[in-house]
């Protein structure tokens, strides 16, 4: 991963935007990082409603 990844944030599916909603403000920029991180690591290029409900399960949410 190049540095620049780290600070370019991904497209969300509109079904993902959602659920990210949903997450309590104070928390959301870091879920928002961490969902990101994982959709990199499945080599995804838009963050989808399924890795949103992957990264629920990882963080025991």
């Amino acid at each position: 991963m190049k540095p620049s990844d780290i600070e370019d944030t991904l497209p969300w599916t509109p079904e993902a935007k959602v659920k990210l909603k949903k997450i309590p403000y104070f928390v959301r920029p870091q879920a928002r990082q961490r969902i990101e991180h994982l959709a990199r690591e499945a080599d995804l290029d838009v963050v989808t409603v399924e890795i949103v409900e992957k990264a629920r399960v990882e963080f025991g949410q």
